[in-house]
């Protein structure tokens, strides 16, 4: 019995630290759990942390348009969105991903990858308290350097633009942003640097929707 107590405890401050820890990205460069297990692999990872204002201001904006529409107005979690991936499993269509930025920034920070019923379980009330403790625009800066956007361990908007196109993320076009926008979630598969049709398509479709995200962040003052 002693020794389920002690594994008890411990399973109770894996769960409760990231809540602890949290507060405290209010400020610094917090690594994802992918970038410090390949860095313990001796894996490469390239990221050069970027503030979210010495960023091309197009770049936030299509990757809200393409990962979380909602991103200014919810609370971390877009239940409709989770409700229609619910409905799409029950009636056995493939599941589409229905998790916001705030739940990536979540899972990439202290959780782990895949599809599972405990992950999810984990991820969204820890979404829900990020979105307390942190401001949006803190959220996003996060989500913008720790996401994986090259094939080789190249992590955050300035890696991945300078990887893809050579050039700093302050400086990407609209549809460079877009581009990049449009690999995500599979820098692996897909390519900002040679665009297949399917990503090209992606990316004017995410173009297009950055007019109205930027409307969406004005009306509810979320920066």
């Amino acid at each position: 019995m002693r020794i389920v107590r002690i594994l008890l405890l411990v399973l109770l401050v894996l769960v409760l630290l990231p809540y602890l820890v949290a507060p405290f990205y209010r400020t610094g460069h917090p690594v994802s759990a992918l970038m410090a297990w390949r860095t313990l692999k001796g894996a490469p990872v390239t990221r050069h942390w970027v503030d979210f204002r010495s960023m091309s201001p197009y770049l936030p904006r299509s990757v809200v348009g393409s990962e979380d529409a909602k991103f200014c107005s919810h609370h971390g979690v877009d239940w409709g969105a989770l409700r229609e991936v619910m409905d799409d499993a029950e009636d056995g269509e493939v599941a589409r991903g229905g998790s916001t930025i705030t739940q990536q920034v979540a899972k990439n920070l202290f959780l782990w990858p895949g599809r599972s019923v405990i992950r999810k379980g984990l991820e969204i009330p820890l979404a829900m308290w990020i979105d307390f403790v942190l401001p949006k625009q803190r959220v996003l800066e996060i989500y913008l350097n720790i996401a994986e956007l090259g094939p080789s361990g190249q992590f955050g908007a300035e890696a991945g633009a300078q990887y893809a196109f050579g050039r700093p993320a302050s400086s990407l076009s609209p549809r460079e942003a877009a581009l990049l926008a449009a690999i995500l979630p599979n820098p692996v598969k897909r390519s900002a640097r040679s665009p297949g049709p399917g990503v090209r398509r992606l990316s004017a479709t995410y173009m297009a929707r950055a007019n109205a995200v930027q409307r969406c962040w004005s009306e509810n003052r979320a920066f």
